[in-house]
């Protein structure tokens, strides 16, 4: 089933159950905002491909994200911080219109069903794990708290693995197009795995000099 949905292009990618802070000042997307506050209706989020998240003109993946306003701060001029919570992942059949503000046609994405207990979700979270704690001995990130709270559904907790992923915005769209949750996890872990690699390589060269 379709549904029409007015969607804000973003150069970021919004997953599943993950929080998305932003800062609302361009007039189209005031307009977008006021509409779902007075609907308590939801908008899509999508990767921008090409061009700018100001002034329109862009391209965009046509995978997104339906976002749900979780909190609201008005500043003068009609300016407004939000606080958006990601919902669950569309497709974009089609773009309807750019006025008052981007409208698509979007379906549902299909991601299977899911049973909890999955051990893909177990290997996923210690790919991230380990990722991370290379990155954090290059200091460029902080490693992963041993008590991390990942509690949920695996489908919850599959999702937050991909947002706690320190991956580029390319890889990151390629885990929110992905199928099901094993296909998600297997795809996780392995990009996860290559950027290891890369980073085990690194900070051996370091230790050589």
């Amino acid at each position: 089933m379709t549904r029409a949905l007015g969607m804000f292009p973003l150069s970021t990618v919004l997953f599943p159950h993950a929080g998305l802070p932003l800062y609302v000042f361009e007039a189209r997307y005031r307009a977008l905002m006021a509409d779902c506050l007075g609907r308590a209706g939801d908008f899509g989020v999508v990767l921008i491909a090409r061009g700018s998240e100001v002034g329109g003109g862009d391209q965009r993946f046509e995978v997104g994200t339906v976002a749900r306003i979780a909190q609201v701060a008005r500043l003068d001029e009609g300016r407004m911080m939000i606080l958006a919570r990601g919902i669950e992942p569309v497709r974009v059949r089609r773009w309807l219109t750019e006025d008052p503000y981007p409208l698509a046609e979007v379906e549902g994405v299909p991601t299977g069903r899911v049973a909890d207990g999955s051990p893909a979700v177990t290997t996923g979270a210690e790919a991230v794990r380990r990722l991370r704690g290379l990155l954090s001995e290059l200091g460029d990130i902080p490693a992963l708290p041993s008590d991390l709270d990942l509690s949920g559904t695996d489908d919850e907790t599959g999702w937050r693995l991909c947002e706690l992923a320190p991956l580029n915005l390319m890889d990151r769209q390629r885990l929110l197009s992905s199928g099901g949750l094993a296909a998600r996890m297997e795809l996780l872990v392995e990009l996860c795995d290559a950027m290891a690699a890369d980073v085990i390589g690194m900070l051996a060269g370091g230790q050589g000099d």
